[in-house]
Order: C-alpha cells, then sequence, then structure tokens
C-alpha cells in the first residue's frame, strides 16, 4: 500500500469522525479536511489516473455537499439564510 492510499483513507476516517461529532464541534476539523481534500484528490489523480480523480471529487463533493453549497452561495452573493431554512 502506497503512503497516499493510506493517507487517503486516514482522511476518510477522519471525516467520518468529525461528522460523528456534535455541530459545534465539526466547524474547525471540518474546514481543515475540506481544505486538504482538493491536494489529495489532484495526488491521488496524478498517481492513479483521471478516473481515480475523478472518482475522488465525486466522492468529496457527495460528503461536502452542504458546506460547499454554503460557500457557493455566500462567494456568489446568494442568499445564505434561505440555503439554512432549507436544511432546518
Amino acid at each position: 500500500m502506497t503512503l497516499l492510499i493510506a493517507v487517503s483513507a486516514l482522511w476518510v476516517l477522519a471525516a467520518t469522525g468529525v461528522a460523528m461529532l456534535p455541530l459545534r464541534h465539526q466547524y474547525v476539523p471540518g474546514v481543515a479536511l475540506m481544505l486538504a481534500a482538493p491536494v489529495l484528490i489532484y495526488l491521488l489523480g496524478r498517481e492513479f489516473g483521471w478516473v481515480a480523480g475523478v472518482a475522488a471529487a465525486v466522492a468529496f463533493i457527495s460528503m461536502f455537499r452542504n458546506p460547499l453549497r454554503y460557500f457557493w452561495r455566500k462567494w456568489t452573493g446568494g442568499d445564505v439564510d434561505e440555503l439554512i431554512k432549507e436544511r432546518d
């Protein structure tokens, strides 16, 4: 097993562990995981081909769809409050 696969597996386990935390404790580790993901996705794609990179990107987007949607609306000037109301 390569180091990259081991680090990626640890990232997945960490993301799963963070998801089990209460919401108020998820922010800092969640942001750290969200910032580390593009680097891992790029490295996986470079090492194992574009199919692995696309699969990793799709998995990442699936796992972080709500935070990504929130940040996308915030960056593009959309209504963030409406998004929060949709989740409740």
